[in-house]
């Protein structure tokens, strides 16, 4: 498709929140672990994969601040070394 033409008597306005891809906050979280700093992700898509995830880092020693909205902060600091 090459373009969306709209005709009509009324100019369209308004906003639509997009939410981010799974697919890249799933790798991001598990890069988090080779974090020295904080890391924050912002529009992460409320879905039981980013929680799994999330919970299962949490058990291995990141603190994470995490809501079930779409901000995540990760703190890598407290990893529990194997």
């Amino acid at each position: 498709m090459d373009k969306l033409e709209v005709i009509g008597g009324a100019r369209l306005s308004g906003e639509a929140r997009i939410s981010g891809a799974k697919n890249a906050a799933l790798p991001i979280l598990a890069a988090s672990l080779l974090a020295e700093k904080p890391v924050v992700l912002e529009n992460v898509p409320s879905l039981n994969d980013v929680t799994t995830t999330v919970r299962l880092l949490r058990r291995i020693g990141l603190d994470i601040d995490f809501n079930g909205h779409s901000r995540i902060g990760v703190t890598p600091s407290k990893i529990e070394r194997f």
